[in-house]
C-alpha cells in the first residue's frame, strides 16, 4: 500500500497548480465549468447539448445553464442538427475560439517561465511524472 502522505501531498500540490493555472483566463467571470464546454468545443467541434453534458460529466440542465451564458457573450453558437431538426448542435464561435486559444496562451506564459527556472534534471523527472500523472487519470 502507497504511503498515504504521499497521496495528500500530490493531491494538494495538483489541486493548488490547477487552481492557479484555471485562474489563468481572458475573463476571470467565466467559471471552470463553462471554460471547460467551451474548451471542448473548440477542440472537439460541434455536438449536440446531451453529448456534451456526458462528455463534461455534467448534467444537461446544468450545461444547458452554461451553454446559455457562453450564446449570450457571443462564444458559442447554436446550428441546425440537420438529421434530427429537434436536436442543434452547439460550436464554438470564431470568438470562442479566440478565448480559448487567448486563455492556453496566458496559462503557458505563466507556467512556461516557472519550468524554465528548473534544472535540466528537474525539468526531466517533472516529464516523467506528467506521463505517471496522465495514466492515473485514466484509471
Amino acid at each position: 500500500m502507497p504511503d498515504t502522505s504521499l497521496a495528500t501531498d500530490l493531491r494538494v500540490a495538483v489541486a493548488r497548480l490547477s487552481r492557479t493555472l484555471r485562474a489563468q483566463k481572458v475573463d476571470a467571470s467565466m467559471t471552470d465549468g463553462q471554460f471547460s464546454a467551451l474548451a471542448r468545443l473548440h477542440r472537439e467541434g460541434a455536438m449536440t447539448l446531451a453529448e456534451l453534458s456526458r462528455q463534461d460529466g455534467v448534467t444537461p440542465p446544468s450545461m444547458t445553464k452554461s451553454i446559455a451564458v457562453l450564446v449570450d457573450r457571443g462564444l458559442v453558437s447554436k446550428v441546425d442538427h440537420g438529421d434530427d431538426r429537434r436536436k442543434v448542435l452547439l460550436a464554438a464561435t470564431p470568438a470562442g475560439a479566440t478565448f480559448v486559444e487567448e486563455t492556453r496562451r496566458r496559462r503557458d506564459d505563466w507556467l512556461s517561465p516557472r519550468l524554465g527556472a528548473l534544472t535540466e534534471t528537474e525539468r526531466h523527472t517533472l516529464a516523467e511524472a506528467t506521463e505517471i500523472m496522465r495514466r492515473l487519470a485514466q484509471q
